[in-house]
């Protein structure tokens, strides 16, 4: 009979902070999925005029959320910029991988959700590895629900950095997305509404910060390009992060409140491909 080794305080600790973050991201599912049905029966009540009273409530909200304090977010209203590399019919998928490749991987995150972080830093190689063999193609649907839930801008903020990294080229976007995840903060933290830490952050991609990139993040270029995109994600009908569909057929990447092992990734891939 096997005996579970004993934990020690700062053991228990790191478990302690793993589960408080599991639950706090669980209530945003919850309440997520909940905003989603009311919006679904407004949808179906709310026309004409009241329906312009609606989205110019929402608009309100989403100025309040972003607010206008801080370096990074003074574009929130300003024109939309498309990075270039961006890809789908409106500029709102990131697309890494062979073009020709035969299947799709389709990939939905926050920034600042840490189930995504668990999986990346987990999975997220094998992922890689398996669009770099040509596999699949992964396609990147991004979001920022989690600033409306929590409050702050951080994900939105790190959304528009990923798209400054997207414009110096799909390589140097991945390379970032991974250094987010990272070094993710707790999500009741919002560190990455600081682009001076983005800025930082960016500094571990090799040739990532240009002058070209650090304008981009500081002056907020592609924050209405972030906007749009968290817009894309909304219609998708896709309710939690990370959600995971390859070919349109969705994968279940956890398993007892963790993400898969990559052997495990890989098996599910294959079963779906054939």
């Amino acid at each position: 009979m096997s005996t579970s080794p004993k934990k020690t305080p700062k053991t228990a600790a790191n478990a302690d902070r793993k589960a408080a973050r599991r639950a706090a991201t669980e209530r945003m599912r919850e309440e997520r999925e909940r905003a989603d049905r009311s919006a679904r029966i407004r949808r179906r009540t709310v026309v004409g005029a009241a329906s312009a009273v609606v989205l110019a409530l929402v608009a309100g909200v989403a100025l309040a959320v972003g607010g206008s304090s801080g370096s990074g977010d003074t574009a929130a209203s300003g024109p939309l910029v498309v990075p270039a590399n961006a890809s789908g019919a409106d500029g709102t998928v990131i697309t890494y991988g062979k073009a020709d490749a035969p299947h799709t991987l389709e990939v939905y995150e926050d920034f600042r959700c840490p189930y995504c972080e668990q999986l990346e830093t987990t999975t997220g190689a094998t992922m890689q590895q398996l669009a770099d063999a040509g596999s699949y193609k992964i396609e990147y649907h991004l979001a920022t629900f989690l600033d409306q839930g929590l409050g702050g801008k951080g994900s939105r903020t790190a959304l528009a950095a990923a798209g400054a990294a997207l414009n110096e080229g799909v390589d140097k976007f991945k390379q970032f997305h991974d250094v987010l995840y990272a070094n993710q903060p707790d999500e009741r933290e919002d560190a990455f509404a600081d682009v001076n830490h983005l800025l930082d952050l960016a500094g571990k991609v090799p040739g990532l910060k240009t002058d070209g990139f650090v304008k981009a993040v500081q002056e907020g270029t592609y924050v209405p390009w972030a906007t749009q995109v968290n817009k894309a994600f909304d219609k998708s009908g896709v309710t939690g992060t990370p959600t995971v569909r390859l070919d349109g057929q969705k994968l279940d990447v956890f398993a007892g409140g963790a993400p898969v092992a990559p052997e495990k990734f890989t098996a599910m891939v294959k079963q779906v491909t054939g």
